[in-house]
């Protein structure tokens, strides 16, 4: 499967005491996650335009609810990053959902972060439930919210 053509940027930083909200959005949960995990990487370096596609990587996650699917989806992501292969992602699709058992898989692709590369954002230390939401129809669009312990 090839890279998907670029999407438009549909995420946002908010600040927070000591943390940082994600706010990502989509026409669709599927589309609103793909969002929220371009937002998760993206906080990683302040460049996600000098992010080269070397490979991809599908990570897989599940939960008893969409919010606990989320968290163990972006905890996956943080791990993929904090170990060899140190992975990246530039762009993200959904590769499968299934909202009734609260499963997902999607692909990143991108490549191995480099720090004399990818100019240093902010590191991630932690993917917390704390005042996560979603909002499934706020004028037509799915909207999701995660702190993230920085």
């Amino acid at each position: 499967m090839s890279m998907p053509e670029a999407k438009p940027i549909q995420y946002e930083y908010l600040d927070h005491t000591a943390d940082v909200q994600l706010h990502a959005w989509g026409d669709t949960f599927p589309e609103a996650v793909s969002q929220l995990v371009r937002a998760f990487y993206g906080y990683h370096t302040e460049d996600v335009k000098l992010i080269d596609v070397d490979y991809s990587m599908d990570i897989a996650a599940s939960g008893h609810d969409r919010e606990s699917m989320i968290h163990t989806l972006l905890e996956e992501c943080l791990y993929l990053f904090e170990t060899d292969p140190f992975f990246i992602a530039k762009e993200v699709e959904i590769v499968d959902y299934k909202q009734a058992g609260n499963s997902i898989i999607i692909r990143g692709w991108g490549e191995s972060f480099d720090k004399h590369k990818h100019p240093g954002g902010t590191a991630v230390k932690a993917i917390t439930y704390s005042s996560m939401q979603i909002h499934d129809n706020i004028e037509g669009k799915v909207h999701i919210y995660v702190i993230v312990d920085i």
